[in-house]
């Protein structure tokens, strides 16, 4: 398979997976409903959570495989800044 179909179904999939565990977060986050007037919003929070810490778990295996699949990248970019060839 294409490495850089695979790159995208993988970054995709962590956006997703980010929006899920962002948003989730936000409405378990009681502090910010007060702050928005949001305290009669009925919400099932029990699904929430676990859309929440499934979607944050799955979230971490893709970031894990992202950096191996781009771990040769990522091993020349420190190198390179190390040496100092790439300055800021």
């Amino acid at each position: 398979m294409n490495m850089q179909v695979v790159r995208w179904f993988l970054d995709l999939g962590m956006g997703i997976l980010f929006l899920f565990s962002f948003i989730t977060g936000i409405f378990k986050f009681t502090l910010i409903m007060r702050t928005f007037g949001l305290v009669d919003l009925v919400l099932p929070l029990a699904l929430m959570s676990t859309i929440h810490d499934w979607s944050g778990l799955v979230l971490g295996f893709f970031v894990a495989a992202h950096l191996f699949i781009n771990r040769g990248w990522i091993r020349t970019m420190t190198r390179r800044i190390l040496a100092g060839e790439i300055s800021s």
